[in-house]
């Protein structure tokens, strides 16, 4: 039922719903923040001059806390390059005034060319700009119904909803609802990896030399290979067996499955990887990549796994500069959900069968930590323009935010998550149906039409201004907010 009051409900509180709340609270609403994981934390973890008195809560099996926006898989947010296209939807975000992306700059740890945060600090952040916002009132309670939740609404309960609510989910979209795997990579302690094999340096040199470098021969690699592959797996249970993984998320040994050298053209490559002590390259590299602000914590790249615990420690530690390592986390599975999207909201991404019901997050097919947030940023400005009685200004076409709202809207009937990349970009006309000798020369006219369309859309969002968070306004030609 409509609330003749316009306070808004957002039921979430991981990063779309935290970024979602955020930024309708800048605008002037009211805003009532569900968050169902209470009582998780720490003795004396602050909860806000805001924030309701915690119930008792539930958690989830990834999260370990009750603070807003903590990161249960990776602690990157991805590359911060300016020829990427995870790179152009951080600069429109930033443009764009994202609180969580503000937050993840003053986090960041050393993670070369990528923006790596420490998890902890992060997710105290966030939670700290959302409790104390004058405009947001949080509540640690579980909403069970879609029906127990009053318009205007916004679900950003991504892949982990509480199993009620996501059968009251269901039953709004007619069945029609869609599960996928997601994996967690190990994470190693710094002061186990055997700095005498393993050595620090980025691809050709690009970087900092922020990730540590195990160098593998072709003996060791194929090792390794038949350990995976024999290694015992935990099983999904009956209800998770049709239940396919992400491509951008693949357990290792679903990489290796697929071909026993398949790990050195994905993420063992040795391309751009020389030892520094001995100027050679190796046959195949792990690579180990920051995890927290003092450096203590290191994440295995790519190896996102559902063996069994003590698999994981004794296969991994034939890794060559791991033999010793001593695992703060070891890697899991979990399963996501997500909605049949084009089919199932509106382009503004509300329920096709109720107008003030929104979606935002992983839950509407978007994947990656940062892609689900730009979702609940820009549901938030539709919610807006709908409160305010004007037509919803859908982002252009051309621009990163366009291209991945785009990408998990348009009509599809093999819809799969996705996360942005230049393939949902619009070819620019000069390139259409023609072939092209050098990709980096289209993709350079399609950062470019990104940044100009974004830019014209804000100013008119803006009235001429971009608005910086707290309210303020600055130039077009500057970032909403100094990094």
């Amino acid at each position: 039922m409509l609330n003749d009051t316009r306070q808004i409900t957002v039921v979430g509180g991981g990063l779309a719903g935290s970024e979602c709340a955020f930024q309708l609270a800048e605008m002037g609403h009211s805003v009532v923040l569900y968050e169902m994981r209470a009582g998780l934390g720490a003795a004396g973890d602050a909860q806000g001059e805001n924030s309701a008195p915690a119930s008792v809560g539930k958690t989830t099996p990834a999260h370990k806390t009750n603070k807003l926006a903590e990161l249960v898989c990776s602690n990157s947010f991805g590359s911060c390059t300016d020829y990427s296209a995870p790179g152009q939807l951080k600069w429109e975000a930033e443009r764009m005034g994202s609180l969580i992306l503000r937050s993840a700059r003053e986090a960041a740890v050393p993670a070369g060319m990528a923006l790596g945060v420490d998890r902890e600090l992060f997710a105290s952040l966030v939670t700290e700009a959302v409790r104390n916002h004058p405009r947001i009132e949080v509540r640690h309670d579980v909403i069970r119904s879609l029906d127990d939740i009053p318009r205007p609404a916004v679900i950003a309960t991504g892949p982990l909803t509480d199993t009620d609510l996501a059968q009251s989910m269901r039953e709004h979209f007619d069945g029609e609802f869609l599960y996928f795997f997601d994996a967690i990579a190990p994470i190693v302690d710094y002061d186990t990896i055997d700095q005498f094999v393993a050595y620090r340096a980025d691809r050709f040199g690009k970087g900092t030399k922020d990730y540590f470098n195990c160098p593998m021969e072709r003996d060791q690699y194929f090792a390794l290979i038949e350990a995976i592959k024999s290694a015992r797996k935990i099983e999904p249970k009956e209800f998770e067996k049709d239940t396919p993984f992400f491509e951008g998320c693949m357990p290792i040994e679903e990489i290796v499955a697929r071909g026993d050298q398949t790990l050195r053209f994905g993420p063992l490559s040795p391309k751009g990887l020389q030892d520094p002590r001995t100027g050679k390259g190796a046959f195949a590299v792990v690579q180990l990549r920051q995890d927290n602000k003092q450096g203590t914590a290191y994440n295995m790249v790519g190896f996102q796994t559902k063996m069994a615990y003590g698999e994981q420690i004794r296969v991994f530690r034939m890794i060559p500069g791991l033999e010793k390592a001593e695992f703060l986390k070891l890697g899991s599975i979990h399963r996501n959900l997500y909605i049949q999207t084009p089919k199932k909201l509106t382009p503004w991404l509300s329920s096709r069968k109720d107008e003030w019901l929104f979606f935002a997050g992983q839950i509407t097919g978007v994947e990656g930590y940062f892609d689900s947030t730009c979702m609940g940023l820009l549901v938030a400005k539709f919610l807006d323009d709908k409160i305010a009685g004007r037509e919803i200004s859908l982002p252009p076409r051309e621009s990163a935010f366009g291209s991945l709202l785009n990408g998990i809207t348009e009509d599809n009937d093999y819809f799969q998550p996705t996360n942005i990349n230049f393939g949902l970009f619009p070819v620019p006309p000069e390139f259409a149906g023609k072939r092209f000798n050098r990709r980096d020369d289209k993709r350079g006219i399609q950062l470019a039409r990104a940044k100009s369309a974004l830019l014209a859309w804000d100013r008119c969002e803006t009235g001429g201004l971009v608005q910086a968070p707290g309210g303020g306004d600055v130039s077009t030609e500057k970032s909403a907010f100094e990094l």
